[in-house]
């Protein structure tokens, strides 16, 4: 139950390695509202429905990247009924892609399940670093030369959507566990253009108005030669940066998140 709350944190979150890289995709500051609701499950998953919501505020600083999520996930279980779900996650990333701080706090039917704290910094562009947690526990983790995080992940998907390059994969750190970067493949669709989302209940925002790419992202366990992805996020990419939709797949049930609210953050005076 726990990687509910954990992985639609990096899931969404994800949304190059130099620096200059990294400032090519023009990222729109925004407050998004989501609905979380269950698209399909598999007969013998024994999941029987689920709703929720969720939070998200991707802004900027004249040095970085913040992101504020909050989130709430109910699943009702054929035989042991509901269980309640709830993460608040705070971040801060630098736009060089060097340096990482985050912290986390997530609850199972409103207690403390677990608290993450703590930063990551990287030695240069393309080099390794190290990740510092100060909650659960005290650790120290080695980052490998090529790691990335995850505003620095999203920002590199619009890069190569807009070259058209189709497939892309990368080791990001977010922070969401004590464990090393979790490897992400993307595959990535032809452009879309601008065009509203049949899911987004009318949604009117001039953010909507852009090119957009469908998106497939798998993720793979740390330290794992597994040739099976935990579990799978579909979504719609803006060149903004704004998710329009999201599907995460599981493999015996999907949750979907539809897009209520949108409103755009003003960018700072630098």
């Amino acid at each position: 139950m726990r990687r509910q709350v954990r992985h639609f944190g990096l899931a969404f979150l994800l949304l190059t390695l130099a620096a200059p890289a990294l400032q090519a995709a023009d990222i729109a500051p925004h407050r998004a509202l989501y609905s979380l609701s269950l698209s399909s499950a598999k007969s013998g998953s024994g999941v029987l429905g689920a709703s929720g919501a969720m939070y998200y505020e991707w802004g900027e600083t004249c040095d970085g990247w913040t992101v504020e999520q909050r989130f709430r996930l109910r699943v009702n279980y054929a035989e042991s009924g509901a269980t309640e779900l709830s993460s608040t996650l705070v971040t801060w990333e630098a736009k060089d892609g060097l340096r990482y701080r985050f912290n986390e706090r997530r609850l199972r039917n409103g207690a403390l399940d677990e608290e993450l704290h703590g930063e990551a910094h990287l030695d240069g562009p393309g080099k390794g670093g190290t990740a510092e947690f100060t909650k659960p526990e005290t650790a120290t983790i080695t980052l490998a030369p090529g790691v990335i995080f995850p505003s620095a992940h999203t920002i590199l998907l619009i890069d190569h959507a807009k070259t058209a390059d189709q497939f892309i994969a990368r080791y990001v750190f977010d922070g969401s566990s004590v464990e090393n970067a979790t490897q992400i493949t993307a595959v990535i669709g032809p452009t879309l253009e601008a065009a509203s989302d049949p899911a987004d209940k009318g949604v009117k925002s001039p953010l909507l108005k852009r090119p957009s790419w469908r998106v497939r992202l798998a993720f793979f366990p740390p330290d794992s030669s597994s040739e099976t992805p935990d579990y799978e996020l579909g979504m719609r990419l803006l060149d903004n940066g704004v998710s329009q939709s999201m599907d995460l797949d599981y493999g015996d049930y999907v949750i979907h998140a539809t897009l209520d609210e949108l409103e755009g953050l003003g960018k700072p005076s630098c």
